[in-house]
C-alpha cells in the first residue's frame, strides 16, 4: 500500500478514535499516531492487523496528548446542566470533557470501537482489572452527568 493510500485510509479512523479521547486536541493526537504508525511501520508483522495495531497507537498518543494538555483530572460532574433544561441541555462532547483521558479511552474501545475487555487492557497497557473498573467509573460518571 502506497503512503498516501495508507495516510488516506487511517487519518479519517484515527479522528474517530483520538477525538473523543484528546478532545479539542485530537487532530494532533491523530498527527502524533501518523507519526509513530510510521516510523514503526515495519514492525507491524501482519499487515491484516493494520487497523487493530493503529487504533492501540492512536488510543495511547490521544490519552498522552490529553494528559499533556491537562484534562488528567476530571472536571467536577455534580454541577452539570439536566439534559431536561432545553437551553443547557449536556451534550455528549461536555459530559465527554468532564472525565479523565483514561475513562474517555476506555469508553472508546469498549463501548464506540467494541474492543474486548483483554485488548483494552494490552493497548492501554494495564491489568484488565483496571480496564473494567475505569469503565464502571466512566460509565457510571458520564451516566450521571447525563442525567443531571
Amino acid at each position: 500500500m502506497a503512503m498516501n493510500d495508507l495516510l488516506a485510509e487511517l487519518t479519517p479512523y484515527l479522528g474517530r478514535i483520538c477525538g473523543p479521547i484528546a478532545l479539542d486536541s485530537g487532530p494532533d493526537a491523530v498527527q502524533e499516531a501518523l507519526i509513530a504508525i510510521f516510523r514503526h511501520l515495519r514492525d507491524l508483522r501482519e499487515p491484516e492487523a493494520l487497523h487493530g495495531w493503529a487504533r492501540a497507537i492512536a488510543v495511547r498518543e490521544a490519552v498522552r496528548i490529553a494528559r499533556r494538555d491537562g484534562r488528567s483530572s476530571p472536571a467536577e460532574l455534580d454541577g452539570l446542566p439536566s439534559p431536561r433544561d432545553v437551553e443547557r441541555a449536556v451534550d455528549i462532547r461536555d459530559v465527554l470533557e468532564r472525565l479523565p483521558p483514561e475513562h474517555r479511552a476506555v469508553l472508546v474501545l469498549r463501548d464506540l470501537e467494541g474492543v474486548p475487555e483483554e485488548a483494552a487492557a494490552r493497548m492501554l497497557r494495564v491489568p484488565s482489572g483496571t480496564v473494567k473498573s475505569r469503565l464502571h467509573r466512566a460509565r457510571a460518571n458520564f451516566r450521571r452527568a447525563w442525567q443531571g
